[in-house]
């Protein structure tokens, strides 16, 4: 028997990225220039039109100064993260 991990909740992720730009009050053209992203790129990953590389997410926890596991823990809202509830 196969058990399969939760479903990664990728619309926290997305509001994760709107709630760090509207904490710094910065711009999708601010977070572009510090993350070296083209602006339609972070507009559609905040929207949620696409979700964006790991390279992409990368560039994003940098610009935000931000640990990129705890910029991707949004993933495991609703569920346990991994390895915390070890048997």
């Amino acid at each position: 028997m196969t058990i399969l991990p939760p479903d990664p909740d990728l619309d926290a992720l997305r509001l994760e990225l709107a709630r760090l730009r509207a904490a710094r009050k910065w711009s999708y053209d601010e977070v572009a220039a510090r993350s070296g992203l083209a602006r339609r790129t972070v507009i559609e990953i905040e929207q949620g039109r696409t979700i964006g590389t790991l390279r992409t997410w990368h560039a994003l926890a940098h610009a935000f100064d931000t640990p990129l596991d705890e910029l991707f823990s949004a993933l495991c809202r609703g569920h346990d993260l991994p390895g915390s509830t070890r048997d």
